[in-house]
């Protein structure tokens, strides 16, 4: 995602409260509501935020994180999560958002603290040198292993057919069993939280997911 430089980003996360800049601090929280019984659920590649903002909002009981390592992006979203909560007068304390590279999930968070990890519309990196960039490499897998309970699900979400297909054999090959799988998801008719993203590129094509659970 292509965001104009901001100079200004670091001071505005800085300023924002659902903002956590420490391993420590998002880890007291996470002990806090395993207390309480609350799911943790995290965001890999957020954007800019609508999909984990509906999502907070949905299931208050619930804790969710985004994670997205550019922090123009992240000051971005806060804008807009903060004009989200106005606009339909709501207070999305079960919303934290961080940033960091997804290959530092298992620095961040502990064995066995989320739920499940939802992947939207990540880069597809389509060069075949740029593969282990790729959110769903064997690499990346392993970090989420590392962090979901036992059975943890990851959803993903694509308009990238070749990241789609990629990401079938990547997971297969992995071990991971198939919940779900949808070729054109706007067409059936399960729930669905739509980005922003998608909203915009869902009339070009068909746009691919599937659930996938951690064995």
């Amino acid at each position: 995602m292509r965001v104009r430089f901001n100079p200004k980003a670091e001071e505005q996360l800085q300023n924002e409260k659902r903002y956590i800049e420490n391993k420590d601090k998002i880890q007291e929280i996470i002990n806090s509501c395993e207390n309480k019984n609350r799911k943790i659920y995290l965001e890999v590649g957020m954007g800019k935020g609508d999909f984990i903002s509906k999502l907070a909002s949905i299931n208050k009981d619930d804790i969710y994180i985004g994670v997205e390592v550019s922090k123009p992006v992240l000051a971005l979203a806060i804008k807009k999560i903060n004009r989200f909560e106005k606009e339909n007068n709501i207070s999305l304390n079960n919303l934290y958002l961080m940033s960091f590279d997804a290959k530092d999930l298992s620095s961040i968070f502990h064995e066995n603290q989320i739920e499940k990890l939802y992947l939207n519309f990540s880069d597809p990196w389509p060069k075949k040198k740029h593969t282990k960039r790729r959110l769903t490499y064997k690499d990346f897998l392993e970090e989420y292993k590392k962090i979901l309970k036992n059975d943890g699900i990851i959803e993903f979400k694509t308009d990238n057919r070749i990241l789609f297909e990629y990401s079938l054999v990547s997971m297969q090959n992995y071990g991971m069993e198939f919940l779900e799988v949808y070729l054109d998801l706007h067409k059936t008719d399960i729930e669905n939280i739509v980005t922003e993203y998608e909203e915009k590129f869902s009339p070009k094509g068909p746009i691919y997911k599937l659930v996938a659970r951690m064995k």
